[in-house]
């Protein structure tokens, strides 16, 4: 291949896990690098945010990111999706003007709630709704909900409250001070633009926009309008070349063909929504098969599982896992895309070794039963 040639499919694949999944670090440094975390509240085995930076922090264990939140330069807040951001990032969307205005009425409401979370410093929503009263009404899921949480909802996605920290994985407010808008809207849009286009590099062309959309949905739905310029910014600016008849993007001055992307022979469990795996378009360009998350799929339905978590061994997604812990013990079953599990010896010590450092991170007890479908690979000690 000569300097010129265009990166292969190949490349962009182990340049994609390689650039993602970095050398462990410190859980600041990890948020910082990787610009925002998702989160998820489903628990199978963890929360999808600790299974994220659990491979990516030195000697992570589940729940670590909610028992130090309150100490780290973060926010929880809306980017491509609800998660966690750094501050500096959060500022630039704010003061943000939701999608769907308020009456007077509303205002008047969030006024008299925000004074009264003024005056205790953090309040848990119970202590809000047993204050005011504002009664029940339809969530977004047809159910009903308290109209406190409903506001409080509405009062932090619009900057006037923070996230102050969680109580049995209740979020408890705290007001947030007032902040500027950020002086070049177009510059603070491009910044984000590159926060997720780092995140999730390299993007086929198709995924560009969708990821401009959900920001301009969810992040600055106040700057929907200067999605389009933006967009079009972002592609004179960033690398990309035409690779199997698509456009890719990736961040200017990174070289997929580097040798420095290395894959080792290692097993690794993904969340549904890690980096190296979120997009399902990019996802079955690399690997030539389709995931899906299922959990809120009928279970009569579901092919993969609930939370089926992808199956990574060395630079290939090899099918998906299940894990449950059950009286202190981790149950895990697995499944393979092409109907058995690689044939190559140092697999099965790697998924050996993969659910080990998972019981680490969750801290059960010491055995691991594995009851396998689709492949077996036996009782794991």
């Amino acid at each position: 291949m000569r300097p010129t040639d265009p990166p292969t499919l190949s490349d962009l694949r182990r340049y994609a896990i390689a650039r993602s999944l970095f050398k462990p670090t410190t859980l600041p440094k990890a948020i910082a690098r990787l610009g925002f975390i998702q989160a998820d509240p489903i628990r199978a085995p963890a929360r999808a945010q600790d299974l994220v930076l659990r491979h990516r922090v030195v000697n992570y264990r589940a729940g670590d990111l909610e028992r130090r939140y309150a100490r780290l330069p973060i926010e929880e807040d809306f980017l491509i999706n609800y998660g966690f951001v750094p501050r500096d990032v959060h500022a630039l969307m704010h003061p943000r003007t939701a999608r769907h205005p308020w009456t007077k009425a509303r205002w008047r409401q969030a006024s008299a709630v925000l004074d009264f979370v003024r005056e205790r410093g953090v309040v848990h929503p119970r202590e809000v709704d047993a204050h005011f009263a504002h009664g029940k009404t339809t969530n977004w899921f047809g159910g009903s909900s308290n109209a406190s949480t409903q506001l409080l909802d509405g009062m932090h996605y619009r900057g006037l409250l923070r996230i102050a920290r969680r109580s049995g994985g209740v979020r408890l407010y705290a007001a947030r001070e007032p902040t500027v808008a950020p002086a070049d809207p177009a510059a603070a849009m491009d910044t984000l633009v590159d926060i997720i286009v780092n995140k999730y590099a390299p993007l086929p062309e198709r995924t560009l926009p969708q990821l401009m959309l959900l920001l301009g949905s969810y992040g600055v739905p106040h700057w929907r309008e200067a999605r389009k310029p933006a967009l079009a910014r972002a592609k004179a600016r960033l690398s990309h070349a035409k690779i199997g008849g698509h456009t890719w993007y990736w961040p200017k001055g990174e070289s997929p063909r580097s040798r420095r992307h290395v894959i080792s022979d290692v097993v690794r469990l993904l969340a549904p929504f890690d980096p190296v795996v979120w997009d399902r378009r990019r996802f079955e360009m690399f690997w030539g098969w389709a995931y899906r998350f299922e959990a809120y799929t009928p279970p009569s339905k579901r092919v993969r599982g609930y939370y089926a978590l992808p199956l990574l061994w060395r630079d290939e997604v090899v099918g998906w896992g299940n894990l449950s812990v059950a009286s202190g013990r981790l149950q895990a079953s697995f499944g393979y895309a092409s109907g058995r599990a690689p044939k190559d010896p140092p697999f099965r010590r790697e998924l050996a070794a993969e659910l080990g450092r998972i019981e680490t991170f969750l801290q059960p007890s010491r055995t691991i039963n594995s009851a396998n479908r689709s492949g077996s690979i036996g009782l794991i000690k």
